[in-house]
């Protein structure tokens, strides 16, 4: 595994204070109140647009008010000198199990995959079972990381991914900013969703997208019990119409370069708005799949193939996509299961996308801002600009690089940092007396 170390420089700008006042006055949920805080001297990385020497964010009430070199700082603001470090967007993770899973071999712990019926649970919200005081949560803010998606997972169609802040909360209402986000489905694995092979797998899902639409056609038939049986409930079904209208994406785990493609074929078809996920392959098609305008989320970590599905897989993956035009949402987790363990692993997965091929610029893109626009948030997330929400990382360097500590990180406005569970167990055996280990033979 390689981490560029070597940067371009950049030019320096300052942004307008133009939405400084519609951005102090927009509602921000009740638990991101905050003071006014000046992130002040850093090198600042706004994504949206060129880095900033000597750079200011303010932020007031959970928004960032205003960025740039001469933002002038309120005399009551809280003044963070970020004096020779690197300020970026809080990173964004678009597929975990964060908060759905404690132990993976514990069943009691495991909450994203729903029964369903006939591998079919559409109407399922993995949010609702999301643990807000999960202890993953924190190594994961500590790594910069401040918002991610919780997906589903298992049968044909998982259920419904929501977006979600790492905020310190007693609720999972208090961290949701959108659900659902996306429909969840796969069509690589026939077992999983009960099908015999790929080509049943594929026309399952044709038949329940076509019954899918035949109910949001009639539904006062249905109701009446005057229409055909259908393949699903009824909550499924009502669950597929924003897919159906286009309004909520459906997000496809798949990773053979066949499978993509008849993925992208199905979504013509339906007029439905494809994202794909894991994309081992999807360097082989990637013309295609920018053609079709289908973001891929995907790891860097990983180069070798975990399945016979991914024997295509390559490194330089996420290069080669963006090379093509593709949208590329890196993932912490190397485009595999997208667990709760290794979501701080985001950074570090964006590090060697960049020595793979991918710019630093583009990495550091498919994390923040990439992200946020394709779930349709990239007004308030993903970039450090007026209006957006205050979720902000100080660095104490290149945070691509192993050396480098995320020193400050704040989610909606407030600094946040809390003692991880690895911190306390290093403490607790760093001061054990010499008496608890046994002499030496």
């Amino acid at each position: 595994m390689g981490i560029l170390t070597s940067l371009r420089p950049r030019a320096s700008t300052a942004t307008s204070l133009a939405f400084l006042l519609a951005a102090a006055l927009s509602p921000v949920p009740a638990t991101s109140r905050a003071q006014t805080i000046a992130i002040t001297g850093g090198k600042v990385y706004p994504v949206s647009g060129p880095a900033i020497e000597n750079g200011t964010v303010l932020i007031r009430d959970g928004r960032i008010v205003a960025v740039g070199a001469n933002v002038p700082v309120p005399a009551d603001a809280r003044r963070v000198d970020a004096t020779g470090k690197w300020v970026t967007p809080g990173l964004i993770n678009s597929s975990t199990h964060l908060g759905l899973v404690d132990i993976g071999a514990v069943p009691e712990t495991r909450d994203y995959a729903a029964r369903g019926r006939d591998g079919v649970a559409a109407a399922f919200r993995a949010v609702d079972g999301l643990n807000p005081r999960s202890v993953y949560v924190a190594p994961a803010r500590e790594d910069g990381v401040t918002s991610v998606v919780v997906a589903p997972a298992g049968g044909m169609v998982s259920g419904q991914a929501a977006f979600v802040d790492l905020l310190q909360a007693n609720s999972a209402t208090d961290m949701t900013v959108r659900a659902p986000l996306a429909m969840v489905a796969q069509l690589e694995n026939a077992g999983s969703a009960g099908a015999g092979a790929r080509g049943e797998l594929l026309l399952r899902m044709r038949e329940l997208l076509e019954d899918a639409r035949v109910f949001g056609q009639n539904r006062r038939a249905y109701d009446a019990g005057s229409s055909r049986s259908l393949v699903a409930s009824r909550s499924d079904l009502e669950a597929l119409q924003p897919v159906l209208d286009g309004k909520l994406p459906l997000l496809v785990s798949v990773n053979r370069a066949s499978d993509i493609q008849a993925a992208i074929r199905l979504a013509r078809d339906y007029g439905v708005k494809l994202m794909i996920s894991g994309g081992a392959e999807a360097w082989e098609v990637a013309g295609e799949l920018a053609e079709a305008r289908v973001p891929v989320l995907t790891g860097a970590l990983t180069n070798i193939p975990t399945s016979f599905a991914s024997l295509g897989s390559r490194q330089d993956n996420a290069a080669l996509l963006r090379r093509a035009g593709v949208t590329v949402l890196i993932t912490g987790d190397g485009g595999a299961d997208p667990t709760a363990f290794n979501v701080r692993n985001l950074r570090y997965a964006a590090g060697n996308a960049v020595a793979y091929g991918m710019s630093w610029d583009e990495a550091l893109r498919a994390i923040t801002l990439a992200p946020a626009e394709a779930f349709g948030l990239g007004d308030r997330y993903g970039a450090l600009q007026a209006g957006g929400v205050a979720n902000v990382v100080v660095w104490t360097g290149d945070p691509f690089e192993f050396t480098t500590s995320a020193e400050h990180v704040f989610v909606r406005g407030r600094e946040i940092a809390e003692e991880t569970r690895q911190e306390e167990l290093e403490e607790r055996y760093r001061k054990l007396p010499p008496s608890y280990y046994p002499p030496p033979h």
